[in-house]
């Protein structure tokens, strides 16, 4: 089985001006994972606000962030989207520019069948030399990748990892089952990350990641390294922060948090608008208590 990486991948928030993309920022944002242990950068996930990024935006964003970590870790480009033809432009792209592997989610608003999620990620999978990632987010999207789907996607050897973020710990179970070690486990979750390594899993994506690098990189190797006590306690003390990065939709609270560090992330691009007043004071207070800020 090829593993992209193992231990906790960030899935990158993008720094904004009201312009275009600050790439300054995204440059210190990089630097920061990487002096942190971060195992790999997912640049243009659903945390990275792609949905509101022009092409040339994704373009310049991941061309950028190969050429800023200059093989120090895998980078992943996010590459979704409800346009087979367009996921298609998009993952050619990234190849082009040298990212390392892909992440595509599944189709979302006009939806599919089971038999359209299949040809779609083939397709997918059959237009490029890299390793691809599934990402289900049914929360997100209105369409879950069923046991049975990953079970024959995962016969493409191009198809090497799934990152679950169904929050059904049932369906996890039987879908490490009957994919039988065949793609690497990733939790999408960051509230259930140890009961996912549980199951053979390789480690997360992580929205919280982008404040605690250290923290999610080591709650894996720690488990994976053999101190599951130790990995449990890290997921029980953090979950309370893990939750209060979805009191309002992601990539909201998180990218409110990096402003409250320090990092210049600038303004959330519409439809997404500003935290509340009483969320913001809330978060600010649960991140005095972790340390984060003064």
């Amino acid at each position: 089985m090829t593993t992209i990486f193992k231990g906790s991948a960030v899935a990158l928030s993008t720094p904004f001006t009201d312009n275009g993309v600050n790439f300054n920022e995204l440059e210190r944002l990089i630097e920061f994972q990487i002096s942190n242990d971060t195992d790999a950068l997912l640049v243009c996930g659903t945390t990275g606000e792609p949905s509101t990024m022009s092409m040339e935006e994704q373009h310049d964003v991941i061309k950028f962030s190969v050429e800023k970590t200059d093989g120090r870790i895998p980078v992943i480009a996010g590459v979704g989207g409800n346009n087979t033809a367009h996921v298609l432009t998009s993952a050619k792209m990234a190849q082009d520019l040298g990212a390392d592997a892909l992440l595509a989610v599944t189709p979302y608003y006009n939806k599919c069948s089971n038999a359209g999620l299949i040809a779609h990620f083939n397709a997918v999978a059959d237009c490029t030399d890299l390793p691809i990632i599934l990402y289900n987010v049914p929360g997100r999207t209105g369409v879950n990748i069923c046991p049975a789907v990953y079970q024959e996607l995962c016969c493409h050897d191009k198809i090497v990892g799934i990152k679950e973020a169904s929050a059904n710990i049932s369906q996890i179970v039987e879908v490490a089952r009957v994919t039988g070690g065949k793609a690497a486990l990733y939790s999408g979750n960051d509230d259930h990350v140890v009961p996912l390594l549980s199951l053979g899993g390789m480690g997360v994506i992580s929205v919280l990641a982008n404040i605690m690098p250290k923290y999610m990189h080591n709650m894996v190797t720690n488990y994976l390294e053999g101190d599951t006590k130790a990995a449990c306690d890290m997921q029980l003390e953090i979950n309370p922060l893990a939750n209060a990065m979805f009191m309002e939709v992601n990539p909201i609270p998180v990218k409110t948090a990096m402003r409250l560090m320090g990092f210049q992330m600038g303004p959330l691009r519409l439809p997404l608008t500003e935290m509340s007043q009483t969320n913001i004071e809330a978060l600010s207070k649960l991140m005095q208590q972790y340390g984060l800020i003064g």
